[in-house]
């Protein structure tokens, strides 16, 4: 994140616009209309900027900035929207040395704050911006999320704080007011309000808060973040990632995927790395067992698919067990997605009718596998963490039917700007990365699919 976004309340607080032309008359409607007493300084004012300043009882002087402006007032914000650049150079300095936030309209290095693109359903307000890198950008952004929220949004919200107060005084732990907030604001209330029934939805949510309890058990999301990629996240997963109040997450959960979880939730890592587990898997099942007994939504996150691999059939077994309520979202696969990302077809009419998923993790040093039914040339083998126990593969391979010419490809941190794809022969995959540095999370892909990324491959990391 490479800036803060805050919401400035900038009522009755006096803020100076130095500049009197179209853009000018942009940022004063703004500042206006969030109720600030603006002082407007330029040699020449347009009459539009004129009358809507001089309509809200603020000020306009029809004079060169002079320095001495900016110690007029103890202003909350100073905005330069001038075409000379000597002047917005001025302003800036003077207001920083001041330690006054400033605007230099289109031209963030001279800014200590940017105006960002608006949705305004007050009293909700979204806002976009791009730290002035592409305005124009963030605008068409505005405009896609305008058609997806409505606008009786912000009754909605106004109904939500006519209430706050009453919910807070029944719920006095914080997590049960949220879970009652999201029923109420993702349900038929909602609803009522969107259909313009506003007294219909007071009715309705004050007898959902008079028949409302805390929630005495929570429950457990056992969801499949994918391979790294985050836009491979199903809209479930997504949803769940919001509503949790504890995340449990995974060494292969990529930092771009643990980024979308709610903000204010707990995190507790517990992934696994060769010969370091930073939990036991025991503990961690309790761990999930513990924080739902305590009536918390807690997000178990793993990086691909909880049941490939992931143990994920072991952890909800232990909370049937102890009757904890659970759901599972299922997560693309590394096979699928390192495949599909390298470009490599895991099955294809001419070169392979089935595929084959094998942990290649080593156990003590050694790799114990049914390698004889893995002859099969028209078969698409998928070695999980077998990076470590690649020579074992090539050669337990060779001596069992495949051919040492039979392709095979590392694909390294498939889906991510990180990816990169090795590909060889049995024979001369190790020699092929014998002078790379090699890193985890990899996908070993062995079959003749291999040959045809050469055609196929669309993806290409920077």
């Amino acid at each position: 994140m490479d800036q803060l976004p805050l919401f400035h309340n900038l009522t009755n607080r006096p803020c100076l616009l130095v500049g009197g032309g179209d853009v000018a008359s942009r940022k004063a409607h703004l500042l206006l209309q969030a109720g600030a007493e603006l002082i407007v300084v330029a040699p020449q004012i347009n009459d539009n900027l004129q009358s809507q300043v001089l309509k809200q009882g603020s000020q306009c002087h029809l004079r060169c900035f002079n320095p001495q402006d900016i110690q007029h007032l103890p202003y909350a914000l100073v905005v330069a929207a001038t075409n000379d650049q000597q002047v917005n150079q001025q302003v800036s300095q003077l207001a920083q040395q001041a330690n006054i936030l400033v605007n230099v309209v289109d031209q963030p290095a001279l800014s200590t704050v940017t105006f960002p693109a608006i949705i305004d359903r007050a009293p909700l307000t979204i806002a976009i911006s791009s730290g002035g890198a592409a305005p124009v950008l963030a605008r068409l952004l505005r405009g896609k999320i305008e058609s997806l929220i409505p606008h009786r949004y912000g009754q909605l919200a106004e109904l939500a704080g006519k209430f706050r107060e009453k919910v807070k005084q029944q719920f006095s732990a914080i997590n049960d007011r949220r879970y009652f907030w999201e029923k109420v604001l993702t349900g038929p209330i909602a609803e009522q309000v969107f259909a313009g029934k506003l007294d219909k939805a007071e009715l309705q949510l004050e007898a959902a808060l008079a028949e409302a309890t805390p929630n005495k058990l929570g429950e457990v999301y056992l969801v499949g973040g994918g391979p790294g990629d985050p836009d491979l996240l199903t809209f479930r997963a997504l949803r769940l990632m919001q509503q949790a109040d504890v995340v449990l997450y995974d060494r292969l959960v990529s930092p771009e995927v643990l980024e979308l979880v709610r903000r204010d939730a707990d995190r507790l890592y517990v992934g696994k790395a060769r010969s370091n587990h930073a939990l036991p898997q025991a503990e961690i099942n309790q761990r999930l067992i513990d924080l739902a007994l305590q009536g918390k939504r807690v997000l178990r996150l793993k990086g691909g698919d909880p049941f490939i691999f992931g143990r994920g059939g072991e952890e909800i077994d232990q909370l049937a067990e102890a009757g904890i309520p659970f759901q599972v979202v299922p997560g693309i696969t590394a096979a699928s997605g390192c495949a599909s990302y390298a470009g490599i077809p895991l099955t294809h009419r001419d070169y392979a009718q089935s595929v084959r998923f094998i942990t290649g993790h080593l156990k003590e040093g050694h790799l114990e596998l049914p390698w004889q039914q893995f002859s099969n040339p028209a078969e698409t083998l998928v070695f999980y963490m077998g990076l470590m126990g690649l020579g074992t593969i090539c050669q337990q391979l060779q001596n069992h039917g495949r051919s040492p010419d039979t392709p095979i490809a590392l694909v390294q941190q498939g889906t991510t700007q990180k990816q990169r794809v090795y590909t060889g022969t049995l024979a001369t995959i190790e020699t092929v990365i014998k002078d790379q540095e090699v890193k985890p999370p990899t996908l070993i892909i062995v079959g003749e699919v291999v040959s045809l990324r050469s055609k196929l491959a669309w993806f290409s990391a920077e």
